[in-house]
Order: C-alpha cells, then sequence, then structure tokens
C-alpha cells in the first residue's frame, strides 16, 4: 500500500511540475495564424483568367456551330411561315418535322457543349486549386506559418495572407 501511494506521490508531483512548467516553456514559442480566403484567391489569380480564355478559344468553334445551326433554324422556321400558304400540304407537314428534327438536334447539341464545358472549367479550376493550395503551403512554410485557415467567423487585417498570395501567384508563370 506504501508503494502505491509513494507511485501517486511522484504521479502528482510531476504533473504538478508539468502544470507549471508548461505554460512558461509555451509563452516563449509564438504561434503564427494566417487566413487566406479561397474564393478570392480563385477568382483572382492570373492564372484563372488564362485558363479561362484557354477554354473560351477551345470551344470558340463549337459555339460558333451551334449558333449557326440555331440561325438556320430561325430561317426554315421564317420561310415556312412566309410560305406555308402557297405550299402543299405535304411540303409543309415535311418541312415542320424537319425543322423540329434540327430543334432537337440542337437542343441535345448545346445540353452536350455545356455538359463538356463544365467537365472541363472544373478540371481547371482543379487544377488551379491545387496550385494555389501548394502555394499556401509553401508561403506558409517559407514564412513560419504554424496554421493556415480558409473559413473563419472574423478575421483580422493582421493574419490575413490572401494578399501575399495573390503576390507569389502572380509572379509564377
Amino acid at each position: 500500500m506504501k508503494l502505491i501511494f509513494r507511485f501517486l506521490k511522484r504521479i502528482s508531483t510531476a504533473v504538478l511540475i508539468t502544470a507549471v512548467l508548461l505554460p512558461a516553456v509555451s509563452a516563449q514559442s509564438v504561434t503564427r495564424i494566417g487566413f487566406v480566403d479561397p474564393v478570392r484567391l480563385i477568382e483572382q489569380a492570373p492564372q484563372g483568367a488564362k485558363a479561362l480564355e484557354s477554354l473560351e478559344d477551345e470551344f470558340r468553334t463549337r459555339e460558333e456551330e451551334l449558333k449557326n445551326l440555331h440561325d438556320r433554324v430561325q430561317t426554315m422556321e421564317a420561310d415556312l411561315e412566309k410560305n406555308i400558304l402557297v405550299m402543299d400540304a405535304t411540303d409543309a407537314q415535311t418541312r415542320q418535322r424537319e425543322i423540329e428534327n434540327l430543334k432537337r438536334r440542337l437542343a441535345r447539341s448545346q445540353q452536350e457543349a455545356r455538359e463538356d464545358y463544365n467537365l472541363r472549367r472544373n478540371e481547371e479550376l482543379a487544377k488551379l486549386q491545387t496550385l494555389v493550395r501548394q502555394v499556401i503551403v509553401d508561403l506558409a512554410r517559407d514564412r513560419g506559418f504554424d496554421l493556415v485557415v480558409e473559413q473563419a467567423v472574423y478575421v483580422s487585417d493582421a493574419v490575413d495572407i490572401t494578399d501575399q498570395v495573390l503576390e507569389v501567384l502572380e509572379k509564377l508563370p
């Protein structure tokens, strides 16, 4: 029994010493915390503008094809409306079916183009997010940050490093 009391006394002494010394040790080291606004980084990163421009170039010909098909449908509809009174009923029905088929084809093509564009945009966004995250980590390590957060209820300008991250991103190719 005495052995147990001695053991407990040693443990309580060790706990007491740790409790007294721990704040003194941690008071000497300063924790650096930073905050980044991820939405602002994605919106203002020059790489994002380049990626968007590249996407626009990539999908420009497809968009022009869709516009041409849309114009063709409108021209056919206007022609049918103008000439329907002088046309044979079967010719009018045939043209109406052609127009409806073109409209369906146009709608499918527009839907596919939107899906393809969104897929590519998401791919480019994922690349940009990976780059931004890596820049944040590198900046935090280089400047001695212990913690960098992306969401907070309140952020002081003293800990907001978003501008610093943007400066690094502007220097990258």
